[in-house]
């Protein structure tokens, strides 16, 4: 990770403008708090992937509230074909007075030079292929995929310098590991899946009670049970008998292939209490 963050401060020279993808899932955890420090005043576009996978409602809130930050955002889902004319126009409506100086100068149709920085299995080999139009970047459901860098032309005069994926050494707070650990953006076996199982589902009790009672069957008086008592319902109910870690696996699954449908682990909501929130200095 030391030497994927120094690939990154080297190149910021060769760019004008760095484009951070985060997962609709987790606009918020997926932002590794290093990088304000590692870009600087470097111009930035927030891409939030997988709007497709994310809570339709919570993803427009977080499109404010980067907006709220003095930061440009746009939703896109990678695999569709509007994304390269999506973030052409979002790049230059971030360097809309470089752009217009440049032009000024007499240099027309200026090709836009951005670096694609995300935590890993947020979705960049995915955004790459699509930009470039062809499979040029190597792509995977692990985290990780991504090792080397590459220079990439679009048709819609767009540079694109990959880097890999750059995670924070460590989690200051447990529940962004936990959330992480959901969406399957660090490797299942950095976090027991005990532990993220119950997370899970007092997140979903909490904030989307209907998809979680929907999808297991559950009553009134289940949905209200605490978590630990539910995996010992919903395993029994299953037929694995005690045998927990296969509903563990179920579980963690479930929310991963969209069975509960579309949510959002960043709560928007849940920031306006607090009084440092996490990647903002």
């Amino acid at each position: 990770m030391s030497k994927a963050r120094r690939q990154v401060q080297e190149n910021l020279k060769h760019v004008d403008l760095v484009m951070e993808l985060v997962d609709a899932r987790l606009p918020l955890s997926s932002r590794n708090p290093m990088l304000d420090k590692i870009i600087g005043t470097k111009p930035r576009l927030v891409i939030i992937n997988k709007k497709d996978l994310g809570n339709e409602l919570e993803t427009q809130k977080w499109v404010h509230y980067f907006e709220k930050q003095g930061i440009l955002a746009v939703k896109i889902n990678a695999k569709e074909q509007q994304t390269v004319k999506k973030l052409t126009k979002a790049a230059k409506e971030v360097l809309a007075d470089k752009l217009e100086r440049a032009e000024s100068r007499g240099i027309q149709n200026k090709a836009i030079r951005t670096m694609i920085i995300g935590i890993p299995n947020v979705g960049k080999s995915t955004l790459m292929n699509r930009l470039a139009g062809r499979k040029s970047a190597i792509t995977g459901n692990k985290p990780g995929v991504t090792k080397g860098q590459q220079w990439l032309k679009t048709n819609e005069a767009l540079e694109i310098l990959d880097t890999p994926g750059i995670l924070w050494p460590k989690f200051e707070d447990q529940t962004i590991g936990l959330k992480l650990a959901l969406t399957g953006a660090i490797k299942d076996e950095l976090i027991p899946k005990d532990e993220i199982t119950i997370f899970g589902l007092d997140f979903f009790s909490k904030h989307f009670p209907n998809e979680l009672q929907s999808r297991y069957k559950l009553g009134d008086a289940e949905l209200s049970m605490p978590a630990v008592d539910l995996i010992v319902l919903l395993t029994k109910k299953y037929g694995f008998r005690d045998d927990y870690d296969r509903f563990y696996d179920l579980f963690i699954k479930d929310v991963r292939d969209g069975k509960l449908g579309t949510y959002t682990l960043d709560i928007v909501g849940e920031l306006e209490d607090e009084d440092e929130i996490h990647g903002d200095d």
